[in-house]
């Protein structure tokens, strides 16, 4: 957890960089586009700081009040997010309406130009990085942020090339039409952000080829037992929560469903990263047609 939190102040230090840049970028032209795609940075800079304080949180160990631990709080960060995410793009909009009543000509836009194009190669860098390091530590919070970032380059990436457009044509309504462009691709970010960091905090069941290894894992190491059923998961943060129903012969003794119950825990725990599981004892005469069978 401590390298994930490391990875979110690294991550603020990086998106303050990248807005010194682009507000440079912006001062020196006076292009709307700019402004708008410098304005995103803010949001970097403050969901980065959200991330490392949600991590922070989500590291502390279960207690009485929480007994299933702290994890959720990654998904708060990218809801947040997310949220900063809309309410930029609605500010640039605004903006946006009002340049198009009066577009006016941009100022050293090659040098502009030249200043975003370092920031967005700084940004395509480090998102890249942090949406493989989230990935690999699965932490919703740096995928999140990773994510916007790399939405970011997307993002910058079209502006500059309408701002050369804009410099080549001499039309300078260009400036304030690609700033709505902008704000109506981080308004889609925005909104996906949410949407599955929604799906998070509603107890989202892990990825179809997670469950599919989960129920293979059971019927190779099952072995005593008859049948499993009613196999769940859910995920919070970096833990995936895995619960389901054994069966055993109803003259098998506590001791030996036990060994089974651990030899199972042992498996799937090994094979998934930060898997909880928990398994609920039945005797045969519970078997269920449609169950897993234990071979």
């Amino acid at each position: 957890m401590e390298r994930a939190q490391a990875a979110a102040l690294a991550s603020a230090g990086v998106g303050l960089l990248v807005l010194g840049l682009k507000f440079f970028a912006w001062w020196i032209t006076g292009s709307l586009a700019l402004y708008s795609d410098a304005l995103e940075s803010i949001i970097n800079v403050v969901a980065a700081m959200t991330a490392f304080v949600a991590l922070r949180v989500a590291a502390q160990p279960a207690d009485q009040n929480h007994p299933y631990g702290h994890h959720k709080a990654e998904y708060f960060s990218a809801v947040i997010e997310g949220a900063l995410i809309i309410v930029a793009a609605i500010v640039i909009l605004r903006d946006a309406y009002d340049a198009l009543q009066a577009p006016k000509t941009l100022d050293a836009p090659l040098i502009g130009v030249a200043v975003n194009g370092v920031a967005t190669a700084i940004n395509l860098v480090w998102g890249v990085m942090l949406v493989r390091r989230g990935r690999a530590w699965r932490s919703p919070a740096l995928v999140a942020d990773g994510k916007h970032v790399l939405a970011d380059v997307f993002t910058s990436g079209g502006v500059l090339i309408g701002l050369g457009l804009a410099t080549a044509t001499g039309w300078a309504i260009l400036d304030p039409v690609i700033a709505v462009v902008v704000a109506l691709n981080i308004l889609w970010s925005g909104g996906a952000m949410v949407r599955d960091s929604v799906s998070g905090l509603m107890d989202q069941a892990a990825p179809a080829e997670m469950v599919t290894q989960i129920r293979r894992l059971i019927s190779e190491h099952g072995e005593g037992a008859l049948e499993a059923h009613d196999v769940r998961t859910r995920h919070a943060g970096q833990v995936t929560f895995i619960d389901f129903h054994l069966v055993v012969p109803g003259e098998m003794t506590v001791a030996e469903s036990h060994a089974i119950c651990d030899r199972l825990e042992a498996a799937i725990e090994g094979a998934v990263e930060g898997a909880v599981v928990t398994i609920h004892v039945e005797p045969g005469e519970e078997a269920k047609q449609r169950g897993l069978p234990v071979i």
